[in-house]
């Protein structure tokens, strides 16, 4: 668990990290390199959820030594699925990540919603229902280890 004090917000305790795999954590099914351990510290603390269609069928093989929940869609409405994945853990405890048009739902009802922006892009609605955005998983991912800067950029 992480409990955050943001300045002009309520208090934030988040429970569950839930994230895109393809152009969130990886580029073209491969994990941006550095994001296994940083997924492995944060798990610690967190429990890390992947969402994913698995579009370069890689996820398992990627994931394999990290510490987290792979959670497959099924073909057809990732959007809604994904958010519903979202609120029945709690919504309210969950930072998400995600980049493609099926994650604009689930960052929008997730406490924290980060746009993250790779090679893959991302799409516009997804941006606009988040809360951050972010150049790599990397600082989305830092942005956890180091809640401080969660605090620098959410403070109203």
């Amino acid at each position: 668990m992480l409990e955050i004090e943001i300045p002009g917000r309520t208090r934030i305790t988040l429970k569950y990290l839930v994230s895109d795999f393809t152009g969130t954590l990886s580029v073209d099914g491969n994990l941006v390199p550095g994001v296994k351990e940083k997924l492995n510290l944060i798990s610690q603390f967190l429990e890390i959820y992947i969402l994913t269609a698995d579009t370069f069928g890689k996820v398992k093989e990627a994931l394999k030594e990290v510490k987290v929940k792979i959670h497959f869609l099924d073909p057809g409405n990732e959007d809604i699925q994904k958010e519903n994945f979202v609120k029945a853990l709690g919504s309210e405890y969950v930072i998400a990540l995600g980049n493609g048009k099926n994650d604009r739902k689930m960052v929008k009802i997730a406490k924290i919603g980060v746009a993250v922006m790779l090679e893959e892009g991302c799409a516009v609605e997804t941006l606009l229902n988040s809360d951050i955005l972010v150049k790599s998983p990397l600082d989305a991912l830092d942005l956890i280890l180091n809640p401080k800067r969660l605090i620098a950029v959410l403070r109203s």
